[in-house]
């Protein structure tokens, strides 16, 4: 199996977790600064799922609690499709729901003792991290 890399796309920053090589752990890699420029932005994703030799990108979908599409998750289905023209042809990209991830990765890093600030820094790619767990975890 190939590793995975999963994506938590924010209008601020990108968080990035990677999948270890059998896919079935999911660890926080990076957060990466939004730049202003979506295509910038893709090809910093790509370069990270080549960097780490990831075959598939997996990018959080915000859904909505009721399950309806909103505001928030029809962006990111658009950016997704950006994103899919951007990678190669060995790179699929695929959308998993993220809902919670956020709230799940700020209790843990909370609970952990974790300073305020230094959470900010951090939480994006923990909460790709649990995306892509719970994704690697439907996959099995």
């Amino acid at each position: 199996m190939t590793r995975i890399l999963g994506v938590d796309l924010g209008s601020a920053r990108i968080g990035l977790a990677l999948s270890d090589p059998s896919g079935t752990l999911a660890s926080p890699l990076a957060v990466l600064a939004r730049s202003g420029d979506r295509k910038r932005d893709h090809r910093a994703i790509v370069a990270a799922a080549r960097e780490n030799e990831a075959g598939c990108i997996v990018v959080g979908l915000p859904r909505s609690l009721s399950g309806k599409q909103g505001p928030a998750e029809l962006a990111t289905l658009d950016e997704i499709e950006e994103l899919r023209s951007a990678v190669p042809d060995d790179i699929t990209v695929d959308a998993y729901d993220e809902r919670f991830t956020t709230v799940i990765a700020q209790r843990s890093l909370v609970e952990s003792g974790m300073r305020r600030s230094d959470r900010k820094k951090v939480v994006d790619k923990v909460a790709a991290a649990v995306m892509l767990q719970s994704y690697l975890e439907s996959q099995s």
